[in-house]
C-alpha cells in the first residue's frame, strides 16, 4: 500500500478560478473554450511576432493578418520553436523579443509547419504552437464522457471523495475538479459502495474504495491519461492513504490520440463504472487461489520476468518475512511486490512497481 500524491498536488497550487464544483461547471467551461478556439497549420515563416504600440505585449500574426496574444504557455512553445530560451526573453522589452523570434522562425531554422490553437473571444489569444500532427483530445470531449458514465462528480455514487471516510459538500477549498488554460486534473470516488478484503492489514479484514485520477492538455503541457486504484481515505489536503492496484493508462497526443482516447479509454472508463464491488472481490479471490507453478526456478523466472532479476528474491524475501511462509500464488506475489514498493523513495517508481503488481492480479482473470 503507498499514499498517493497527485490529487494533493494539484489542490496545494490551483488559484480559485482554477477549481470547479461540479463536472457539469467543467464540461460547460471546456465546451465554450472549443467553441471559441480554432485550430490551423501555418509554416513557420508566414508567422510574424509583432509588439504592441506601448511595447508592452506582443502579438503573433499569420498569413491573415490578425495578432493574436499568446498565453505565457504558447510563449514558452513559440520560443521553443524559434530556438531562443522563453525565461530570458520574458525579462527583455517587447521589441527585442520581437526581433529576436522572428529571426529564429524566419531565417535561424528552416520552414517547418506549426499547428497553431487560436481562440477569439474579446482578447485573441494564441493557445498552443505545437507540431502539425499534435493529436487533440479536447477537453470537453473527456467531461461529457465523464458526466455520461459517473454524473455530475457531486451526487450518485461516484462524486468528489469525503475527508477521512466522511462525505462532504463540494466547495472551492475542497474540490478535486481542476481545470486551466493548459491543463485539466479530475479526481473522483465511489466511497459509497466499499470492497470488503478478508486480509486487508496485518491478517485482518478492512474496507477500500475506489478512485480515479484523469488528466489531459489540449495545449501540449501533458499527455491524456487515466489512473485507478483502490485506497482507505483521503484526508482534508487529499492526499490518497492506503492506496493499492494502482494501474495507468496515457495516450501521448500523436495523430491517432483521439481515436485511441475512443477505442482504449472510453470503454475502459464505461467498464470501471459500471463494474460492481463483487468483481473486484473475486478478481481478488481468483489471485488467492492461482497458484504459481512450484517447481525449481519457476517462481524467479515468474518474478524476474516481471520486477527483473535484481527484484526477484528482495520480493520474495519481504513476502516471507511479512506472511511468514514463502510466495505460493498470484495475490501471494501481488502483496510482495507491493510490500516491495512501500521501502522506494521515488514516487514514479513506486507507482510503477504496484502497477506490474496490479497486472499480476489480472492474471487470474484472463
Amino acid at each position: 500500500m503507498s499514499t498517493l500524491t497527485q490529487a494533493s498536488a494539484q489542490w496545494m497550487k490551483r488559484p480559485d478560478d482554477e477549481r470547479f464544483l461540479s463536472l457539469v461547471d467543467m464540461a460547460d467551461h471546456f465546451t465554450q473554450i472549443r467553441e471559441q478556439s480554432h485550430a490551423t497549420v501555418v509554416p513557420s515563416r508566414r508567422l510574424e511576432v509583432i509588439p504592441s504600440e506601448d511595447n508592452r505585449n506582443l502579438a503573433v500574426y499569420g498569413p491573415n493578418g490578425h495578432g493574436y496574444e499568446p498565453t505565457h504557455w504558447a510563449f514558452g512553445q513559440l520560443a521553443e520553436r524559434a530556438g531562443a530560451p522563453a525565461g530570458y526573453l520574458r525579462t527583455l522589452p517587447a521589441p527585442i523579443v520581437a526581433d529576436a523570434l522572428n529571426f529564429g522562425l524566419q531565417f535561424k531554422r528552416d520552414t517547418e509547419d506549426l499547428g497553431v490553437l487560436l481562440r477569439r473571444n474579446g482578447t485573441d489569444s494564441l493557445r498552443a504552437v505545437t507540431g502539425p500532427n499534435y493529436g487533440r483530445i479536447w477537453n470537453a470531449d473527456i467531461t461529457q464522457h465523464l458526466i455520461a458514465r459517473f454524473g455530475d462528480g457531486v451526487t450518485g455514487s461516484w462524486k468528489v471523495p469525503g475527508e477521512f471516510r466522511q462525505a462532504v459538500t463540494v466547495t472551492k477549498a475542497n474540490t478535486t475538479l481542476y481545470a486551466s488554460d493548459r491543463d485539466m486534473f479530475v479526481f473522483l470516488a465511489n466511497e459509497e459502495n466499499r470492497i470488503d478484503l478478508p486480509n486487508r492489514r496485518d491478517g485482518k479484514p478492512g474496507s477500500v474504495a475506489r478512485g480515479f485520477f484523469v488528466w489531459n492538455s489540449e495545449v501540449g503541457s501533458a499527455t491524456y491519461g487515466i489512473a485507478t486504484f483502490l485506497y482507505d481515505f483521503t484526508c482534508s489536503n487529499r492526499m490518497v492513504w492506503g492506496a493499492q492496484e494502482y494501474k495507468e493508462i496515457r495516450i501521448r497526443h500523436t495523430a491517432s490520440a483521439p481515436d485511441r482516447f475512443l477505442d482504449e479509454v472510453r470503454p475502459a472508463l464505461e467498464a470501471y463504472a459500471h463494474s460492481s464491488s463483487k468483481s473486484v472481490t473475486e478478481a481478488i479471490e481468483a489471485a488467492r487461489k492461482a497458484r504459481i507453478d512450484g517447481t525449481d526456478g519457476a517462481l524467479d523466472e515468474f518474478l524476474s520476468k516481471r520486477f527483473g532479476k535484481r527484484m526477484s528474491p528482495v520480493i520474495q524475501a519481504i513476502h516471507k518475512a511479512e506472511e511468514g511462509r514463502p510466495i505460493e500464488t498470484l495475490w501471494d506475489a501481488a502483496v510482495g511486490a507491493t510490500a516491495y514498493a512501500r521501502s522506494i523513495t521515488w514516487q514514479d517508481e513506486r507507482v510503477a512497481i504496484e502497477r506490474k503488481a496490479g497486472e499480476i492480479i489480472d492474471l487470474a482473470k484472463a
